[in-house]
């Protein structure tokens, strides 16, 4: 061995800093097999006196010697020349319900013969390769556990079932270029099918191996991943961290993680080495994905490969070369460098209906009488799949043979499709002018809110440039292709429209921004022309509008603008900021962080949310409640009241708010009290301080805390299960005069450290007084006679309903009265919307589609008889729930598929009755739940291009028995009165 020393090549004296500088530089140079560093210090005078010198010294001469300096160890397998390597290959994929015993599964399993030998290898490295690789004997079975007559393979062959071109391609020889043990290129014909290319680029990959623990980045069959390594005596331990893995087809998810998925995957090889080479390779794969709101919707994929060396042979020799490409070349000219990460495969299916057919067989499910049964969402969900592969012609022949009440369900699946050719055959279909047409244009827009994974195209199709106009409508352009339309010439038909789409807007949004979009173009376009709109005109509806669409948006930058118009002189005005405020993330409005960093990181804020703005946040809500400045409605006090206990208040603020408890109006004293009693009944986030203030008994006494009255605040339970937590709030604040002032019901559903506001419908009336001859409470004596419902439906606020305003209008309304509650919201939702491809190690490829479709109606209602001096609001919510999941690999030749599902109906009424004959009133809530059924599915299918095919279905249904549930006690014993009277 050649040993190189700084003392051999003349390093004398000092100085010794240039000395050795200018030796490790030759050293460099050299091809030296090893270096004796202590030579280094021989002759140098500082040796001894200079500790930190040496070791300076030392890592210079060892960290920046070349590896070909180093010892002669392997980084990865290396092959013997004229050695054939002969394998037995098997790769196969299961499908089944996660925690599934394996009888219901499906998959299949490949079985080959593969010989390995090298081609060539860098004279200069023996860990630079290149190999040929053949693929002979195919088998393809059935990796199922199931019986005999589901086995749709049995008696096939290879060459039956892929057909003699693609089987010929799959036994075409190809090569690999290993570098270090890693796959630097592959090479096939470009002209093989994808799924051929792609099963090659999985035996490819499973020879991708070092012998050295660490962690590093590979590129394989799955994508760009990171991968570690554990090596042990003969033996590697490969762990591919799936959740880095990168490629170029990607899928999309639900905004909501309530409504979402969760995945959880594993891709582990071992492999056993001897004489330096490969003798087995064993990887599993698994990946499973479940619906959070319900874990045992969940679909499980299983692959596995297994490659073992069963023996050698001769095998030609190296081929003479100086790189790779042209060793390529000169052995087979049709090979091509096509990378080794798997390419798209397009799924083709043969016989399946066009949409036009898919539609003419489904479209009785979409009628309104059937909205009611599971099968109407169902239907939805099947609709959109066909849809999103369908173009825009076809789309608008579908539009155009809808049965004028099937129309408006057909109109929310071709919006939830969310392609570019379903949106265009939107706006080709809609005419915004035509102010007959509300209600298909309303539900497009409510589909467009509730979409589960908008891009900017909507935002941009739905209103590219909007401006408020002179006489102040709003002006909108959509885009059609590359091409800007102007869809109503100036003016948008109706109002209630004008109102949803900058409503909506704002919704979009805010999903947007979640998706890391907050600073393109279109959005911050959008968000200019919602956060100056309230300040640009003086019509009350469009600052209603306005305020409405930065709700929606939840932008920090909008907080300030919420803060200003809370105190505003219009009570409409302050229930809306009041109301938004309450939806912000709790650190926005607390001095601890700052917005821009605790909500969209990416958004710029007009004004940073600092720890002296959130303080004037709180100053402002306490002010409001308080009444510092003015007098205010009950409604905002009480709304106000809520900002101040839901935001991480302090003891002060807690105690002043119980000390103004006996010197609030007769009914808001009573809203107050029930208030903090179910903030500690439940333990809500302000109970602690709550429970604190409590021990000061000038705060909590019997004159505070006993007084009477009709108002409440009461929350509790609809659901509690290991998946997702459902809980329901309602509150209810009545005037003095008994009157229902407002009614706030919410149902909120929380799952995997996210929450998710289900459903908010809220009830406010005003200015009724004079139907009884009562006196109005202080600071609400003028108010115009008024009644109206806003909901609020998972996440995104609707544009409110207006019951009458005006007392000419509140006296034709009594009198034609039908008792038929008027609709807020009816139609079909897509809740969760998950799609992605995963590319097994393998090189199999599973798509999966989770998807829930809601079928909904709420409607509410408000009923006064004078004759009777009795008063009713409803709001009765209806629905049916589809939720399934399918995972499918189709490899042409196999075709296999798992779906869980679920799916319930349910309805759920909420009545408030008051009778007004004496003094006090009788109050009764009512809120019940009707029995409900709740069905599960499971089923498997497996097919092959013959037209074989099997299918299995196993199901599990149940009854929920209804209820009703609990209020606080002092409601029950009302509603005895009221229903146990005799009138």
């Amino acid at each position: 061995m050649l040993v190189c020393s700084v003392h051999h090549v003349g390093l004398k004296g000092p100085p010794c800093w240039s000395e050795v500088s200018t030796t490790i530089s030759h050293l460099l140079s050299s091809s030296c097999v090893a270096l004796r560093v202590t030579d280094c210090f021989t002759d140098c005078p500082e040796r001894e006196s200079s500790t930190m010198f040496t070791l300076a010294v030392l890592l210079l001469c060892t960290a920046a010697l070349p590896s070909h300096c180093k010892k002669d160890v392997a980084s990865g397998p290396r092959l013997d020349n004229g050695q054939l390597y002969k394998f037995g290959y098997r790769a196969e994929v299961l499908l089944d319900r996660a925690g599934g015993s394996g009888r219901s599964s499906a998959g299949y399993r490949i079985t080959s013969d593969v010989s390995v030998h090298l081609v060539w290898r860098d004279p200069g490295s023996k860990d630079e390769q290149l190999i040929q690789l053949a693929i002979s004997n195919v088998g393809v079975e059935s990796a199922a556990h199931g019986s005999a007559k589901d086995n749709i393979l049995q008696g096939s062959t290879a060459e039956s079932l892929m057909g003699k071109g693609p089987l010929g391609a799959l036994t075409r020889p190809f090569m690999v270029h290993l570098r270090n043990g890693k796959v630097k290129a592959f090479y096939a014909h470009r002209a093989e099918p994808a799924t051929v290319k792609n099963l090659k680029r999985g035996l490819a990959s499973l020879l991708q191996v070092q012998l050295n623990t660490g962690k590093v980045i590979e590129n394989d069959v799955s994508g760009r991943c990171t991968v570690t390594y554990r090596a042990a005596q003969g033996q590697v331990r490969r762990t591919k961290l799936l959740d880095t893995c990168r490629t170029s087809e990607t899928g999309f998810t639900t905004h909501s993680k309530v409504l979402g998925v969760s995945k959880k995957a594993s891709c582990v090889t071992v492999f056993t080495l001897r004489d330096g080479f490969i003798e087995s390779a064993e990887a599993e794969e698994v990946h499973v994905l479940a619906a959070n709101a319900r874990r045992s919707a969940s679909a499980k994929v299983i692959s596995r490969q297994s490659l073992r060396l069963v023996g050698r042979a001769a095998a030609p020799p190296e081929v003479a070369g100086e790189e790779v490409a042209g060793v390529v070349a000169s052995v087979d000219a049709n090979l091509a460098a096509v990378g080794v990460v798997a390419e798209r495969v397009k799924s083709q299916c043969k016989g399946c209906p066009t949409l036009l057919e898919h539609w003419q067989a489904n479209k009785d499910q979409f009628e309104p009488e059937r909205l009611s049964k599971a099968m109407a969402p169902r239907s939805f969900l099947a609709l959109i799949q066909v849809i999103r592969k369908a173009p825009k012609e076809e789309v608008l022949q579908v539009l155009r043979s809808a049965s004028k009440t099937a129309l408006p369900q057909v109109v929310d699946a071709v919006t939830s499709a969310q392609t570019p050719a379903s949106l265009d055959a939107m706006l080709s279909f809609l005419n915004f002018t035509d102010s007959k047409g509300v209600v298909l244009q309303e539900r497009f827009l409510y589909a467009c809110g509730f979409a589960s994974h908008p891009n900017q195209r909507m935002l941009q199709a739905l209103l590219v440039s909007t401006s408020v106009c002179e006489h102040g409508s709003v002006r909108s352009s959509v885009l059609i292709g590359s091409k800007a339309v102007d869809i109503h010439k100036g003016k948008i038909g109706s109002s209630e429209i004008k109102e949803s789409v900058v409503i909506i807007m704002g919704a979009l949004v805010n999903k947007l921004c979640h998706k890391g979009g907050c600073n393109s173009p279109t959005v911050v376009q959008v968000k200019k022309m919602i956060l100056e709109g309230p300040d640009s005109t003086e019509v009350e509806a469009e600052v209603q509008m306005f305020l409405l669409a930065l709700k929606n948006s939840l932008l920090p930058e909008a907080i300030p603008i919420f803060t200003r118009y809370a105190e505003s002189t219009v009570g409409a005005y302050c229930t809306v900021a009041l109301s938004a405020l309450q939806r912000y993330d709790v650190q926005l409005i607390t001095p601890e962080e700052s917005a821009s960093e605790a909500f969209f990181p990416e958004c710029t804020c007009a004004i940073q949310c600092t720890v002296n703005f959130c303080v004037q946040v709180k100053r402002m809500v306490n002010r409001i409640y308080h009444q510092n400045r003015r007098i205010y409605e009950k409604n905002v006090r009480a709304a106000a009241a809520d900002v101040i206990m839901s935001s991480n208040p302090s003891y002060e603020h807690v105690r002043n708010v119980l000390l103004s408890i006996g010197n609030l109006p007769h009914e808001m004293n009573k809203y107050m009290v029930s208030k903090v009693q179910d903030i500690l009944r439940f333990r809500l986030p302000a109970s602690k301080v709550v429970r604190q203030v409590m021990k000061d008994m000038i705060s909590h006494n019997y004159n505070r805390f006993a007084k009477v009255g009709s108002s409440s605040s009461y929350s509790g339970f609809m659901a509690k299960t290991a998946d997702v937590c459902s809980t329901y709030s309602l509150d209810i604040l009545y005037s003095g005069s008994g009157i229902m002032r407002r009614s706030n019901m919410n149902i909120y559903g929380a799952s995997r450290g996210a929450t998710l506001h289900g459903l908010q419908v809220a009830i406010e009336a005003q200015g009724l007084e004079t139907l009884i001859a009562a006196t109005p409470d202080e600071g609400e004596q003028d108010l115009e006679s008024y009644a109206g419902m806003s909901a609020l439906l998972f996440d995104v606020q609707l544009r409110p309903v207006t019951f009458f305003k005006g007392y000419s209008d509140l006296m034709s309304k009594i009198f034609s009265m039908s008792g038929e509650p008027m609709n807020v919201v009816k139609g079909l939702i897509l809740l969760s919307d998950h799609s992605e491809v995963i590319h097994l190690q393998s090189g199999v490829k599973a798509s999966a589609e989770f998807q829930g479709g809601l079928a909904i109606d709420i409607s509410g209602g408000m009923e006064i008889s004078l004759w009777y001096r009795e008063s009713k609001t409803s709001v009765n919510n209806r629905g049916a729930l589809v939720v399934t999941g399918n995972v499918t690999v189709d490899m042409d030749f196999a075709r296999a598929g798992v779906e869980v599902s679920f799916e319930t109906e349910a309805s759920l009424d909420f009545i408030t009755t008051v009778q007004f004959s004496e003094y006090p009133f009788l109050v009764c809530i009512q809120m019940d739940k009707a029995t409900f059924p709740f069905r599960e599915y499971l089923t498997t299918y497996r097919s092959v291009p013959s037209g074989r095919s099997a299918v299995s279905r196993k199901g599990r249904k149940q009854l929920v028995p209804g209820s009703e549930f609990p209020l606080h006690q002092e409601n029950s014993n009302m509603c005895k009165k009221v229903f146990d009277s005799d009138w």
